[in-house]
């Protein structure tokens, strides 16, 4: 579940309890199950081989140094050397089984996470910073590795070393042995205080990433604005922030986790004390051997590092409980809405708008009411208006990057509900001011998501048909050169023009044009321009405009205002008329 507070995403998780979260993630676990098998045996081995190797020291003293003979001394060496083979064997094999789990499973994560977050409605990324989605896949995927993995293999491990050292006290004496039963409860008092701690702070500790990677990621991408209005004392103080935030959160984990380690030692040596006082009774103590006492402290002392390594694994199992639970919260997201099963090969291109209203899921203030109009197959429709009219909004509904509350779209008479969605979205090519291009190839931009499906040539004459070839081929590796992260090496112009191939290589009958020029000189404004205009051939086109002469030729022109068409007709007849649309173009020429 997620809620929106203050311009942001608060992803909330209380709904969830840890064995819940414990059991879905099992299902990833569970899925390896041979793999996990052999950890698990290798590590129960490792742990009974440290208790074993522990164990004789009863033999070794009641049987070595006090025997009259000492055969089991010459035995003795090949015995530790074949335990700790045997260890080291067991140690290896669990830490490779258990690091495949780990890192198999982070994967999976990773991957679920990246293809839920493709399918997400627009809705969600305008509301939730890329800084903290990209934290989630990379750090808090992190920290499950550390549950999957290294806790596991420590979890098996000590519990294996911790059963077997109980098993031979209580075997040596129960009267001695017997005291540990007292102190387990109060242990596990104290294990499950610092779990709801560690919890909570681990959950803090993720949002505290989050906020970091977007802060850094809002740096990176405006640095230039950063250079040029000497913004570099706001943006470290706003990191510092942060990042301090971060060592807080940290520094309250370290103090849990030193706490909880120094409460466990101190309950385990209360523990010790009353097993040496206990010695002391000569009704005990006449059942002991010195071998057999020497065992039994041996083992007691021995359980402290398993008990402190316990109480350190609960830290990261917290953290990793918190860092599912994040990925969950995700994952449980609703991905657009699909319902649709009409897959036609080509529509003809009609377009209707019929009593339709929305309202941006974070706004209070309806944008677009009782819309209402129709662009016949091959039809140029122009759409202006003052900024913030809803011009864009009417294509981002068209490809149902929203969905509308109440009213009709429709292509060629059938509601856009009715297509399936990645079907209605190949009817459409969309070309809009802000051009996203991959750091990739110039060929694998113009073909993004059809590489497979093309043939170098048709790459070619797509770039040909949107005047890219003159300065494509200019560059050293021609098409096969890397443009840079968001086509940094190329210009506004080339962008753009890099954008029209792609959507000739499409070849939908619809086109969709969101101020496509409005950003560019003269020059690249005139080469675009006639990139454009082979584009649109035998296409319906909605153009959405800002300067005016670039839509005189449209067959119809609609003048929107808050959200509805306040004029319609040819860009001769609404300046006829002397209203809107007359008054916008005598504000772009200047006032006269």
């Amino acid at each position: 579940m997620s809620v929106y507070l203050n311009n942001k995403t608060v992803f909330m998780d209380q709904q969830r309890t840890a064995w819940q979260t414990v059991k879905r993630f099992l299902t990833y676990v569970l899925d390896l199950k041979t793999t996990l098998f052999f950890g698990v045996v290798a590590m129960l081995g490792y742990g009974m081989v440290d208790a074993t190797l522990l164990n004789i020291l009863q033999p070794l003293v009641d049987e070595g140094f006090n025997a009259e003979t000492s055969e089991f001394l010459k035995w003795m060496p090949l015995f530790v050397v074949g335990m700790v083979c045997l260890r080291g064997l067991a140690s290896f094999s669990s830490s490779y089984c258990m690091a495949k789990v780990g890192n198999t499973v982070v994967m999976r994560l990773q991957r679920e996470l990246f293809d839920h977050l493709m399918h997400l409605p627009v809705s969600f990324f305008d509301k939730t910073p890329s800084g903290e989605l990209v934290s989630k896949i990379i750090y808090d995927s992190t920290q499950v590795s550390g549950a999957a993995s290294k806790s596991m293999v420590n979890i098996f491990r000590s519990g294996a070393f911790i059963l077997g050292l109980l098993i031979w006290m209580f075997y040596q004496s129960w009267q001695l042995s017997i005291v540990l039963l007292f102190i387990a409860p109060v242990v596990g008092i104290i294990v499950n205080v610092v779990s709801r701690r560690f919890r909570v702070i681990s959950r803090r500790l993720q949002q505290a990433m989050g906020n970091v990677s977007s802060t850094a990621q809002q740096m990176l991408h405006g640095q230039k604005d950063v250079l040029m209005f000497a913004g570099h004392e706001t943006e470290r103080k706003r990191f510092g922030t942060v990042t301090n935030h971060i060592r807080q959160q940290q520094m309250k984990m370290a103090t849990t986790t030193a706490a909880s380690n120094a409460l466990v030692q101190i309950v385990a040596s209360f523990a010790l004390g009353v097993v040496l006082y206990l010695a002391s009774f000569d009704s005990i103590r006449a059942e002991l051997t010195p071998g057999k006492f020497v065992a039994i402290v041996g083992s007691m002392m021995a359980l402290l590092r398993p008990l402190r390594d316990i109480t350190n694994i609960n830290s990261e199992i917290q953290k990793a409980i918190a860092a599912c639970n994040s990925l969950f919260d995700i994952l449980d997201l609703d991905i657009e809405k699909n319902k649709g099963t009409y897959k036609p090969k080509r529509v003809k291109g009609k377009i209707s708008f019929t009593n339709v209203d929305f309202t941006y899921p974070t706004a209070t203030k309806r944008l677009i009411e009782n819309m209402n109009f129709t662009a016949q197959p091959g039809e140029m429709i122009a759409l202006v208006g003052r900024s913030g009219s809803g011009k864009s909004t009417l294509a981002s509904l068209i490809t149902r990057f929203y969905e509308i509350e109440k009213g009709q779209i429709s292509i060629d008479d059938i509601a856009i509900h009715d297509y399936e969605l990645k079907s209605l979205r190949s009817q459409i090519a969309l070309v809009s001011q802000h051009v996203h291009l991959f750091n990739d190839t110039v060929a694998a931009n113009i073909a993004y998501g059809r590489m497979n499906e093309v043939t170098r040539e048709e790459i070619i004459a797509a770039a040909t048909k949107a005047n890219a070839l003159e300065f494509i081929e200019a560059f050293d590796n021609g098409f096969d050169t890397i443009v840079g992260e968001n086509g940094s090496m190329l210009s506004g112009g080339q962008r753009q023009r890099i954008a029209i191939a792609r959507a000739l290589l499409q070849d939908a009958p619809i086109l969709i044009l969101d101020e496509a020029t409005s950003a560019l000189d003269a020059e690249s404004e005139h080469k675009v321009q006639q990139a454009l205009e082979e584009l649109q051939k035998d296409r319906t086109s909605l153009v959405i405009a800002h300067r005016l002469s670039t839509i005189e030729a449209a067959d119809r022109i609609l003048v929107i205002e808050a959200g509805a068409i306040v004029e319609s007709g040819t860009h001769t007849e609404l300046l006829a008329k002397g209203e809107h649309y007359a008054q916008l173009h005598r504000l772009q020429l200047g006032g006269k």
